[in-house]
């Protein structure tokens, strides 16, 4: 694989596979799919243009362009730009794709954006196979031990998110004494940990793991500093996420967050 085509969303994850992509020799070309996109990543890479996930004909333009037959989508791409107005309109490409599909759930819709790729010869290839150093096994990886209290929740969590994950409508959770507090949708994490930690009126118990059926090509779940940031403002006081499946980005520096704030991380 001499170069390879970067669909991305917001958020750290594009720097990662931009930066280990560089170290392999391999030309990266990049699209930054929607508002948001990290400033530094058009640093890492061979090339960077930015359009608007909604404009599927330039972005397989794009790629064609450059000679590009393999790409990673990766980065924080919600649903809601559909329902918001805020983005480019849809080409014709893209207007006739989405009347084409039987329902507007994650998988369908990536789904059904990967094969429009394929039809034009492009493969999108797993998430994880440049990012493998960074998915942690079990363990706590903090300097706090969770309490029997928090080890029940996080069994509990985890429990539930698989299921939740298992509809194809999110994959975090938000528990306390085996209590939900709060499911994510369509919202993201972020919002979903704000809404149940502010319920949960502290130590709350977050778990975020893949769906059973995950597509490693897409929306592999992640946690990062923003993820810990988020804990803090509502102080959630444990998170548990899914080993060998779950993306931990700036390892040092989240933890190093999660252990000044009595944060407790697990990996199950």
């Amino acid at each position: 694989m001499k170069s390879i085509g970067l669909l991305s969303g917001i958020g750290r994850l594009p720097i990662e596979v931009a930066k280990a992509a560089k170290k392999m020799g391999i030309s990266v070309y990049a699209v930054g799919l929607v508002d948001g996109v990290e400033a530094d990543l058009a640093k890492e890479v061979t090339d960077y243009k930015a359009i608007s996930i909604a404009q599927l004909g330039s972005i397989i333009e794009y790629l064609k362009s450059n000679n590009v037959t393999d790409v990673i989508m990766i980065g924080k791409v919600t649903k809601e730009i559909l329902f918001t107005g805020q983005h480019a309109l849809p080409d014709a490409r893209m207007l006739a794709l989405l009347a084409s599909l039987k329902d507007h759930s994650d998988d369908t819709m990536m789904l059904a954006f990967v094969k429009e790729l394929a039809k034009e010869g492009i493969q999108t290839f797993d998430q994880t196979m440049l990012l493998k150093m960074i998915m942690p096994k079990p363990g706590v990886l903090t300097k706090r031990q969770p309490t029997q209290q928090e080890k029940e929740d996080m069994e509990f969590g985890f429990k539930m998110a698989k299921a939740l994950g298992g509809l194809d409508i999110g994959q975090t959770v938000v528990v306390k004494n085996k209590a939900v507090m709060a499911l994510e949708a369509i919202e993201g994490t972020d919002a979903c940990i704000l809404r149940g930690g502010k319920l949960a009126c502290g130590g709350a118990v977050v778990a975020k793991v893949a769906k059973p059926a995950q597509d490693n090509r897409f929306d592999m779940p992640a946690v990062g500093i923003k993820t810990i940031e988020t804990m803090i403002e509502v102080n959630a006081s444990a998170l548990v996420i899914e080993a060998g499946r779950t993306l931990l980005v700036d390892r040092e520096k989240a933890l190093d967050l999660a252990d000044k704030h009595d944060i407790t991380i697990v990996v199950m």
